[in-house]
């Protein structure tokens, strides 16, 4: 069972899950800092979806707004893309055996992630929330480079460093977080389509085959209309 809250850090989700087998995360632009087994672990930034596996276990993880993870973990999330790490690739392996033993040993491992998270937190880069923010609501790149003051290779190379990947898939891949969104409130695909900005339900069905991995309606558990 899946569920997820609010953090205290700012534009954070923290989140638990116990699947009951095979399981399907979607991109999202997003990192995340995972609590599985005794072991704390890196999920870099996806471009297709990513199947779980394994028997069925807990997993604790806080999922960072999209752009903040990489100063978090002090690396650049394109050298992290589509990977499962280990956190002691990444940090001392002196300092993440202390850190596992902390939230072992917490009550709450979900409190205890969350708070070594917001101990480690630094300051966002304001431009990349309004690149976030102005991709989230279907503004083009090119146009939002220029609100930006950034030139095209300057926005790519500062995109990967960020999240993963360049603007154009980072703009994609938010737009069928708006389009999923749409549909799973019940929305229309044709107008889920429109709303979220394809040119027609043939490509939200392609992006969504291509990105997910599924068809839409299987994806939802319903028939598109």
């Amino acid at each position: 069972m899946y569920a997820e809250w609010r953090s205290r850090l700012p534009g954070a989700v923290v989140w638990t899950n116990v699947p009951g087998g095979p399981g399907r995360v979607l991109p999202d632009g997003c990192m995340d800092l995972l609590w599985n087994d005794g072991r704390l672990l890196v999920a870099g930034p996806d471009t297709r979806a990513y199947l779980t596996q394994g028997p069925p276990s807990t997993w604790v993880g806080l999922r960072f707004r999209p752009g903040t993870a990489p100063a978090f973990f002090g690396a650049p999330a394109n050298e992290l893309r589509d990977r499962r790490v280990e956190l002691a690739e990444l940090w001392p392996a002196a300092e993440v055996r202390r850190l596992q033993g902390r939230v072992a040993a917490a009550a709450d491992p979900a409190t205890a992630l969350e708070e070594v998270a917001l101990e480690r937190a630094t300051p966002p880069d304001p431009l990349l929330d309004r690149l976030v923010r102005a991709l989230h609501t279907g503004r083009p790149v090119a146009a939002t480079a220029d609100e930006l003051g950034l030139g095209a290779r300057q926005l790519h190379r500062r995109s990967l460093a960020a999240f993963g990947y360049g603007p154009k898939t980072l703009a994609r891949i938010l737009r069928l977080q708006r389009a999923l969104a749409l549909a799973r409130g019940g929305t229309p695909f044709a107008d889920t389509a429109a709303r979220a900005g394809y040119a027609d339900q043939a490509h939200l069905a392609r992006d969504v085959k291509e990105l997910a991995g599924l068809p839409l309606g299987e994806l939802l558990g319903r028939r598109g209309g």
